[in-house]
């Protein structure tokens, strides 16, 4: 059976299938026992390019193993090579390793060459790679004469370096005679060809021992070039070198440095090419002369240069990429740039690749007749050549195998015998390398056999992985189970995790994975076992650390190191100072627990380490000690404790357990108590709770546990100034399960539907389980009736629904929690119903007793509370108000809902309109809803005051009448009787005159007053009456009209009138004039009244005004009831706002008018502001102000002249 490949890890289920494994068949998992048949496999070999050091012998390696052990041979340049005729060369015994003795005698180039090793035996023969062998050569230079090096200051300068050709290639450096290396920077670096570059040459430059050397690592050895003279002179120097040696011309033409834009002195143009192998490392150059001296800059063009694998050397001249791939394949731009300019090279990059394995051929082992595959894929750019062969044969030329199926980079054997085991090569190649594999096809037919030691022990320390070996051979493949204990019972835990190799691994070693481990190897020919032992071991804690100290000179001081250990290993302690030993001191004592340093010195500061191991592990903590000069004691400090350690479980018992630990440093303020709180890693993890409190001497504990919980503890100490940090958790423990010791909370029965009752209930949580398989028993009966209790038991849910069940009848109820172990006490018995439907019946005997116009009071009987059928919520009242016709058919009726709670049998309903038609019912409500509507109860509202009429105009006004419009009350709330005007005159200095009043019959709406006296304002009261009163007022204020001289003439008719009010009095003299003096006194009273202000004097214009209010309404106060022009006169320093027209509406109502057909412009002659020559506005417009028009149309009132004069001046 063939050895099949399987996944790296496999983790076993918690499933009823026992823990089988399948070996992998690579070769690193796979290793056939040497006392068994095999073909050869090469261990060991030289390098393909092998460099040897001419002056030692050369050792060429080939060593090999197989059964039987395999001979070897050699050839040289592809021919065979008969180590027996070269006296030189012999072979190391049991190997194939050449030895060639040179030191004697012989030249070493007569080696050189191409040689390859053959291991071989009866199974097969595997070969080695082809092994090139040079020596390594290190040249001298050439001899040459090197002139000085003149040049000018600021000018660039290259020192070429042209070593000599070695193998392999030599490391250049430049140092002086004195053999230290020449500093380098930004403006003096060597490049990759080792040449010395100056970006620009300053006078200390100058020097006669630039030299170039050349080390050969192989050998050992270092060339020298020749030394280079460099000198750098100033301008006034070059010209005295020119003057002596050359013409005026040349001497003239000589150029002087001067700052430049860069240039770059490598590499050479704009653009240039570089080819790399894939692995290797790209190193790209450029490196540019200006001055100031360039700053490089690398971009790639068209991606981003790999983070972790780019680095910049040699002053950001060099760019160097590690393990270069196909993705580095672009462009890539230097750029030099100083403050004069900036220059760009690009640098193409293709990256080859030499054959690289994607899938290596592995050993293969079969057994007789079955199928298996060797599998050979690589690539490379270009894409290698696959080729295979048989024992060092190409394949094509071995003899055939009908088992043997070539297809590609795949070899198919199918149904194989014994005499099916070889050795195949695969070569993958292309022109820039080569890679070969050797694998082996061994068909063997062996039982299982375990390859490791038996009773083999495994200490482990708890809470690490632990790793138990089963190495197997056998063939066909063996199948591996695990089992622990003496029983035998098979590994089904999902705590374990299988590898390839057949190692059993427990990620986290508790306690109770100490035992013995079995393990079972299975295949057709047989069966073996091995038996291991793994013991858990506690981990080496230190549990008191040393702590920083700082101390004075010449005094003592103590580090303590406390360490927990395992009893059955045995701990050394040791200190270091500074990660080093202690000093051989007799100042320094060491005793089990404490370091002790007497006559402390400045030397002995530093850092010193307490290392605890034993056999398994290791733990070290460490300290600062800070040497001081002696000063005062410094006063104590006072803080919280530190927090307790060393938590340890002892006498755990299934219902309590003693907790112990060790109290942190008090900081000088004694512990009062400590808390202890524990964590259920198991329900509730992460949430730590309060358990207890102890006194602050005690330092154990003994806890009250709860079933079923995997506890964790932690203990806080607290002293006077607070508490301390919780101490680290003890070990987890975990309680053994019991039944539950109480019931579910909160347990209801409510319906949901008619025919159902919803038991609900609070679920007990986690902690309140005490054990596995938590559930309720759900139990209920009749309350009133003999049934007996049904029952039923549901899982770990909050609600149970019983079906079928009658409308709304009372149940007993109890739910008991029950898990695992058995059934918690006996629940209580509480009362539930089933579900509620909709009342049956209207409430009877519903009648009403109107109490005023606006409050009815409702009646009604009881429902029986059969009838309901639920809970009594309450009694609804609908009720609404009967529409005519005419607006029925515009809108819906509005119904107004009241809810009365309980078991009211009456309510008010409020809110009534007076003089309505209403109707009524009664509803009963329960849980589920409303009854049926009682029958309709019908009731009027008795009369009630109107309200105001909606408006009030004044039209048509002549020189001795006044016609009012008003609309009729839009809540007249009874039947009108008739309408009250009242009105009275308001004189020239605002006095109010008598009052008249006027009885006008309810069908009018327009009434005209006549007689009155010409060219007088008149106030207006106008209210509607019922029945039941007098309704609220609208008021309204109007001015009779005025004749041309301002008087009325006695026996004139109309037409004569208006005709005479056709006069054009814009252009009368005595109009003009009166405008004049009217404009002077304007203006003189605008003065005063601004002197008047700043003076903070007042007019008594308010008095007077107040005067003027409705006497029926006198204690009212307007809003806007001032003037104003008034209002601008007398406002205080912050209203400074123009005239504004002010209402003589009460505020208490809105008065809504119509436009005004009488306007001054009607009794004119001609265009609008031309007036009679009479004069008659005067006596008009004597201080009153311009109406505020209403909804924005005009008022029927003419303007007054005062602010006529504002917005003409």
């Amino acid at each position: 059976m063939q050895l099949k490949i399987m996944p790296k890890k496999k983790r076993l289920s918690a499933g009823r299938v026992p823990l089988i494994l399948f070996l992998c068949q690579m070769i690193s998992a796979l290793e056939v026992p040497l006392d068994l048949v095999q073909p050869p496999t090469i261990t060991q070999q030289s390098p393909k390019d092998y460099i040897i050091d001419p002056r030692e012998n050369i050792v060429i390696q080939c060593e090999a193993k197989g059964k039987p052990p395999p001979s070897f041979s050699w050839t040289r340049n592809g021919t065979h090579f008969d180590i027996d005729k070269d006296l030189l060369v012999t072979m190391k015994p049991d190997s194939g390793t050449l030895i060639i003795n040179i030191m004697s005698e012989g030249k070493v180039e007569i080696y050189e060459g191409v040689y390859q090793c053959t291991a071989r035996n009866e199974r097969g023969a595997a070969i080695s790679n082809n092994i090139v062998v040079r020596p390594s050569r290190s040249p001298l230079w050439t001899k040459e004469k090197l002139e000085p090096i003149i040049l000018q200051n600021g000018q660039p300068l290259v020192l070429p370096c042209r070593p000599p050709v070695g193998l392999p290639s030599p490391i250049i450096f430049w140092m002086d005679n004195s053999f230290q290396r020449l500093p380098q920077s930004e403006r003096v670096s060597q490049g990759l060809n080792g040449d010395l570059y100056f970006s620009n040459v300053l006078p200390e430059d100058t020097r006669e021992d630039y030299i170039c050397y050349a080390r050969f690592n192989h050998t050992q050895t270092i060339q020298q070039k020749q030394p280079i003279s460099v000198k750098v002179i100033s301008v006034d120097e070059l010209n005295d070198t020119i003057a002596a040696n050359l013409s005026d011309t040349e001497f003239y033409g000589a150029k002087s440095s001067r700052e430049r834009p860069p240039t770059f002195l490598t590499p050479e143009g704009n653009a240039s090419n570089k080819e790399e192998l894939r692995g290797n490392v790209l190193s790209l150059e450029c490196i540019a002369e200006g001055l100031p001296t360039p700053v490089i800059y690398w971009i790639k063009e068209d991606g981003t240069l790999p983070i972790n694998r780019t680095f910049y050397r040699n002053f950001q001249k060099t760019l160097q990429i590690i393990q270069v791939s196909e993705a580095d394949s672009g462009n890539y731009q230097c750029i030099a740039k100083n403050a004069l300019g900036a220059i760009h090279h690009t640098i193409s990059v293709t990256v080859k690749a030499a054959p690289y394995w994607i899938m290596a051929p592995q050993n293969l082992v079969l057994s007789p007749g079955e199928d298996g595959t060797l599998i050979c894929r690589a690539n490379g750019i270009p894409k290698p050549r696959i080729s295979w062969l048989l024992n060092g044969v190409p394949i094509e030329i071995a003899p055939d195998d009908p088992s043997r199926k070539i297809d590609g980079d795949t070899i198919i054997f199918s149904n194989v015998q014994e005499r099916s085991s070889a050795v195949y090569q695969c070569n993958a190649s292309n022109e820039y390398g080569y890679l070969l594999a050797n694998a082996f096809v061994n068909v063997l037919a062996e039982p299982p056999r375990i390859l490791t030691s038996v009773n083999t022990l495994y200490q482990i320390i708890a809470n690490r992985p632990a790793l138990l070996d089963c190495a197997v051979f056998g063939s066909p493949l063996p199948t591996i189970e695990w089992f622990k204990g003496a029983k035998g019972s098979a590994l089904r835990e999902d705590i374990y995790v299988l590898h390839e190799n057949g190692t059993l691994e427990i990620p986290v070693a508790q306690k109770d994975s100490t035992g013995s481990y079995t393990c079972v190897a299975r295949n057709k020919l047989g069966m073996a076992k091995n038996e291991v032992h793994l013991e858990i071991k506690d981990p080496t804690r230190i549990i008191k650390q040393p702590e920083y100290a700082i101390v004075q000179r010449g005094s003592t001081v103590s580090f303590e190191c406390r360490v927990k250990h395992d009893h059955t290993l045995i701990p050394t302690v040791t200190w270091l100072k500074d990660n080093g030993e202690l000093p051989n001191d007799g100042r320094f004592t060491v005793d089990k627990d404490h370091l002790v340093i007497v006559d402390v010195s400045d030397d002995d500061g530093g850092t010193y380490t307490c290392v605890a191991n034993t056999t398994l592990d290791s733990v070290s903590a460490s300290a600062v000690l800070s040497v001081v000069a002696p000063t005062p004691t410094p006063a104590p400090i006072y803080d919280v404790p530190n927090p307790p350690f060393d938590l340890e479980l002892t006498n755990q018992l299934d219902k309590s357990v003693q907790l112990s630990w060790t109290p942190g440093d008090d900081n000088n303020s004694p512990i009062t108590k400590f808390i202890i709180e524990y964590e259920d890693a198991m329900h509730e993890a992460g949430l730590w709770h309060h358990q207890t409190e102890v006194p602050g001497t005690q330092t154990t504990a003994q806890l009250k546990l709860s079933p079923y919980v995997n506890y964790s503890f932690r203990v806080m100490a607290e002293n006077n100034l607070g508490r301390s940090l919780p101490s680290e958790a003890s070990e987890q423990y975990l309680t053994k399960a019991a039944e539950p010791d109480k019931n579910p909370a909160t347990v209801e029965g409510l319906g949901s539907e008619p025919d159902n009752l919803v038991i609900t209930w609070k679920p007990l949580n986690g902690f309140e389980s005490n054990g596995p398989g938590l559930q309720y028993k759900v139990s209920w009966r009749q309350r009133d009736g003999d049934d007996e209790w049904t029952s039923v038991v549901v899982a770990n849910v909050s609600k149970y629904i019983v079906s079928g069940t009658p409308t709304f009848v009372p149940y007993l109820i109890k739910v008991q929690a029950l898990n695992d172990m058995g059934f918690a006490p006996e629940p209580p018995v509480v009362m539930g119903h089933s579900g509620e439907d909709l009342p049956m019946v209207a409430p009877g005997n519903v009648h009403v007793n109107v109490v005023n116009s606006t409050l009815a009071e409702v009646h009604w009987d009881p429902v029986p509370l059969k009838s309901i059928r639920g809970h009594l919520q309450g009694y609804r009242i609908y009720y609404w108000k009967a529409q005519n016709s005419s607006k029925r058919n515009r809108r819906h009726i509005e119904k107004k809902i009241l809810t009365f709670q309980g078991s009211k049998t009456h309510g008010m309903l409020p809110g009534l309109e007076p003089f309505s038609h209403y109707t009524l019912n009664v509803r009963v409500v329960n849980g589920k809803g409303e009854g049926p509507a009682s029958p309709d109860r019908v009731f009027n509202t008795p009369e009630g005051v109107p309200s105001a009429p909606s408006s009030l105009k004044i039209v048509n006004p002549t020189l001795d009448s006044l016609t009012l419009e008003w609309d009729p009350p839009s809540h007249p709330n009874g039947i009108l009787t008739e309408y009250t005007l009242k009105y009275q005159p308001i004189n020239s200095t605002h006095e109010l005159g008598p009052l008249v009043d006027l009885k006008i019959p309810a069908n009018k709406t327009r009434w005209t007053l006549k007689n009155l006296n010409f060219s007088t304002r008149y106030k207006f009261y106008l209210y509607a009456q019922t029945s039941a009163g007098s309704g609220s007022q609208i008021t309204e204020e109007a001015v009779t009209t005025v004749n041309e001289a301002g008087i009325l003439p006695p026996d004139v008719g109309a037409g004569k009138a208006m005709a005479s009010r056709q006069v054009d009095i814009a252009t009368q003299g005595w109009f003009i004039g009166l405008m004049c003096a009217v404009a002077l006194l304007i203006l003189i009273l605008l003065i005063v009244c601004f002197i008047r202000r700043n003076k903070g004097g007042k007019y008594p214009v308010k008095e007077k005004e107040d005067a003027h209010a409705d006497p029926e309404i006198q204690p009212m106060k307007e809003d806007d009831g001032t003037f104003g022009e008034y209002r601008f006169l007398e406002s205080d320093a912050e209203d400074h706002k123009p005239l504004k027209k002010g209402s003589r509406t009460p505020s208490d109502r809105t008065v809504k008018k119509e436009d005004s057909d009488d306007s001054l412009v009607d009794y004119g002659e001609g265009v609008n502001g031309q007036f009679n020559e009479d004069g008659s506005f005067i006596g008009q417009y004597s201080g009153k102000k311009e109406k505020e028009p209403a909804e924005g149309n005009e008022s029927s009132e003419a303007p007054s002249p005062v602010n006529a004069m504002n917005s003409f001046v």
